[in-house]
């Protein structure tokens, strides 16, 4: 799988400029300036939803070519190869959503998304007035710099996930065909999603996964290119960034909320991982938040 590119957004292996945990953009933004093609890749740690409203789009998904027009929803999951080739007429969007969002939203319905189908194709159908309003909204909300823009947010995607969990039950004719090595690496996510805070070596996680911490790493680093510590301090890191900027606790509070023993040690963690103090950091987020970026 190595020769396969890892991105965070397509194109780009920067993390994003702000800790939001979903980005909105037009498939026009992005694929008019690849040739109207996005080649096969895969993101390590994040879902996304493809909505071709109008026009034509080739899918490549593990290597299984489709064609569709108009109408159509294609949802891809962490690791899962995909590409596309798009009609220069196109009009649609994609969201992009980081995994603690759809981790959130397993937890409060019980059970996994889409049955954990690593690619699910749906037909838009008789819902197309309503999620053509529900991602003009989302839109909307995504560029604006209101206030409770975050919790406008997870409303929406709230909505847009339980449509896709109900239309993918009434659909059931996609089938799992994750590795052992994505089993493994989705349990990891999901105990870091709950543990992040506990500050977990990652002996503890590999022990309740019922592998060693080098069968641990060495599923990490084949399922994206990192080392199980890197995961979870990535996670920890997401964590910290999203306090500073949209809460007021002070870095000594979310040094201790993030489970540091001290306040310098999780100063020397942030600037080490993002090259800037955590106070230079939300002083920055700030100020760009406050002008209308993303």
């Amino acid at each position: 799988m190595a020769e396969i590119p890892i991105f965070k957004l397509y194109g780009e292996k920067s993390h994003w400029r702000t800790p939001d945990l979903l980005h909105y953009e037009s498939i026009a933004s992005r694929s008019s300036l690849h040739g109207w093609e996005i080649k096969p890749h895969r993101h390590s740690d994040l879902y996304q939803l493809f909505y071709v409203q109008q026009g034509h789009v080739e899918l490549n998904i593990e290597g299984e070519v489709s064609t569709y027009s108009d109408g159509v929803l294609q949802w891809v999951t962490p690791l899962c190869v995909h590409g596309f080739r798009f009609s220069s007429d196109v009009r649609g969007c994609v969201l992009t959503i980081a995994s603690p969002v759809v981790a959130s939203f397993e937890k409060r319905i019980n059970k996994s998304l889409v049955s954990n189908a690593v690619a699910v194709n749906l037909d838009v159908g008789r819902d197309r007035q309503f999620l053509d309003y529900l991602f003009d909204s989302l839109a909307q909300e995504f560029s604006s710099a209101h206030p409770a823009r975050e919790l406008a947010l997870e409303s929406w995607v709230t909505i847009l996930l339980t449509w896709l969990q109900r239309r993918n039950t009434e659909q059931s004719s996609t089938a799992d065909f994750r590795s052992k090595g994505h089993m493994y690496f989705s349990r990891f996510a999901n105990l870091v999603e709950m543990h992040y805070h506990e500050q977990w070596s990652v002996q503890q996680y590999a022990h309740l996964l019922g592998v060693s911490g080098v069968r641990l790493n060495a599923i990490c680093h084949e399922m994206c290119q990192q080392t199980a510590l890197q995961v979870i301090h990535q996670r920890l890191l997401l964590e910290a960034k999203r306090s500073l900027l949209y809460t007021v606790m002070t870095v000594a509070n979310i040094s201790d909320r993030l489970g540091f023993s001290e306040q310098a040690y999780f100063s020397r963690f942030f600037k080490r991982l993002t090259g800037s103090t955590p106070n230079a950091f939300r002083q920055a987020g700030i100020s760009q938040l406050g002008d209308g970026q993303e």
